[in-house]
């Protein structure tokens, strides 16, 4: 018998190409190193979370024009444009349009997330109205929401100052007393530093 889906799973990325995307890694790494990182990091998500039948996943590309372009996609999962705007007025769409249920959102450059952190944020969700994942920087590598059973409240994303250590304080004041959950810290990676940080954990 097959499970019975927990949501929506939007995966937000880029359309690897060498000297696009990832600078501040690239000015560390070169230009060839941080594609191969992205496109590597990329293709093994989809792959690990894209053939998981819990929920259904949807990776938002850009830019849009790369929709029919992108290489290694598991058949599971359907490509879409992410569309005009800032991170979040792109978010929000999704938050928005898609069909009813809970959604979690995720970078596509967090090589630590696994199928129990799906899982969990998808738990919450039963629980509060928001969740999201913390990173080290100020930011979240994830967000979503339960919609129930649709999004009716004002998204908190209008006064974010994106990519700054504010991010996530800023989007839990844009809920407006709403409930949310935490999860555990998880961090993208952003330069060299991080990248040594990252192959050192996962040597051990």
């Amino acid at each position: 018998m097959a499970r019975r889906s927990l949501g929506t799973l939007v995966v937000m990325g880029r359309l690897p190409q060498v000297g696009v995307g990832k600078r501040r890694l690239a000015r560390d790494v070169g230009d060839l190193a941080a594609w191969r990182f992205y496109r590597n990091t990329l293709k093994a998500l989809l792959r690990r979370l894209g053939r998981d039948r819990r929920w259904q996943v949807c990776l938002a590309i850009t830019p849009d024009q790369a929709v029919s372009k992108v290489a290694g996609v598991p058949r599971e999962v359907s490509v879409v444009p992410q569309g005009r705007g800032d991170l979040g007025q792109r978010m929000g769409r999704f938050l928005r349009r898609l069909p009813r249920g809970p959604v979690v959102i995720i970078g596509s450059d967090i090589p630590g997330i696994e199928p129990r952190h799906l899982t969990r944020a998808f738990r919450v969700l039963g629980r509060k109205s928001w969740v999201f994942g913390p990173a080290a920087d100020g930011g979240y590598w994830l967000v979503g929401a339960a919609r129930r059973p649709r999004l009716r409240m004002p998204l908190p994303f209008d006064q974010v100052r994106w990519s700054s250590p504010q991010t996530l304080s800023d989007t839990l004041s844009g809920l407006r007393g709403a409930s949310y959950g935490l999860l555990e810290q998880l961090d993208d990676i952003d330069s060299g530093a991080d990248l040594d940080r990252y192959r050192r954990a996962v040597s051990r």
